[in-house]
């Protein structure tokens, strides 16, 4: 179940490492609760064992996120959703702190899931602070930008959920926040890293802006059980 590089699989590699405790297992998958990220862990070649296993999890019909997937599916499998994607890493990046970030906690989730549905950043459940530092930036006492931690492979850790209020956009918060977190990260003596679509050209001129750099291509897909598969049980 190893990769050639810890980041070639990233949730293989978080799911067996630091968030281990978080990890559903059926045989070789594993995935995230659902109420703390859809992210889905196939080993390198998933064989048809592992793919009814998936089926397992997730259900006849259910939908599964399959992102950083770039191999086949099963012939019967749907593909429902299918976007490129890049990964990017630190390459010199200007970490500092941020005096005006704050750390945000559960108390502020609700306020988080709003901001997230108003900017469509990527999935951000209501668990999703579980897996790490948030930081959040107020104005007259309202969220209006956050960026935080994800996936966590050993060495490295993912920089997620980057979003900034449209009213407050053009300020340099988003770049101010990204710095901010990658700071905490490489205080714990890690490397940052991220992910966006290959299409979100403006989130990746800032993130190259900053000191990141391309990694690999990638993408991020959805696949859909049959609704008649039989499951295996046990």
């Amino acid at each position: 179940m190893s990769a050639a590089h810890v980041l070639d699989n990233p949730a293989l590699a978080s799911l067996t490492g630091p968030h281990a405790h978080f990890a559903e297992r059926r045989g070789r998958v594993l995935r995230y609760p659902l109420d703390v990220s859809p992210w889905l862990a196939l080993p390198d070649e998933p064989d048809a064992r592992d793919w009814a296993d998936v089926a397992a999890l997730a259900g006849p019909g259910s939908g599964v996120p399959l992102a950083g997937y770039t191999g086949p599916v099963p012939d019967d499998w749907e593909i429902s959703f299918h976007v490129e994607g890049v990964q990017l890493v630190d390459d010199g990046l200007d970490a500092a702190p941020d005096p005006e970030a704050v750390r945000l906690t559960p108390a502020d989730v609700p306020e988080m899931l709003d901001l997230v549905a108003r900017t469509r950043p990527g999935p951000f459940l209501p668990r999703t602070i579980e897996l790490g530092t948030y930081l959040g930036i107020r104005r007259g006492g309202a969220l209006v930008a956050m960026a935080g931690e994800r996936l966590h492979p050993p060495g490295w850790t993912e920089i997620s959920a980057v979003c900034t209020d449209p009213a407050f956009r053009g300020q340099g918060l988003a770049g101010r926040l990204i710095r901010a977190v990658a700071h905490g990260i490489r205080e714990r003596g890690e490397t940052p890293f991220l992910h966006t679509g290959a299409q979100n050209t403006n989130a990746i001129r800032l993130y190259e802006a900053l000191g990141f750099r391309l990694r690999r291509r990638t993408a991020f897909l959805e696949a859909r059980v049959p609704d008649d598969l039989a499951v295996p049980v046990g």
